[in-house]
């Protein structure tokens, strides 16, 4: 994939910590433990921020569901050695 040029990344989630979701359709981020966002559309696409604990990356999840008008399911990505 490198060789051809079409290589951007790979991992996989880290499912040995938390998942938990934020919705802010109603203007303020609400955030639940647990993972599936509760919505009756799946929408495809994601965005992978580095950040140094889970208050970051809530604070950074609700920023995006506020951006993007949609409920994120947030997970720990895990980058393979």
């Amino acid at each position: 994939m490198k060789a051809a040029g079409v290589f951007i990344f790979t991992g996989g989630l880290d499912d040995a910590v938390p998942v938990f979701s934020v919705d802010a359709s109603s203007g303020t981020p609400l955030f639940t433990d647990g993972p599936f966002v509760e919505t009756k559309e799946h929408l495809g696409g994601f965005a992978v921020v580095d950040v140094a604990d889970e208050e970051a990356a809530r604070l950074w999840a609700g920023k995006i569901a506020v951006a993007c008008g949609w409920p994120q399911e947030v997970r720990r990505f895990r980058v393979p050695m």
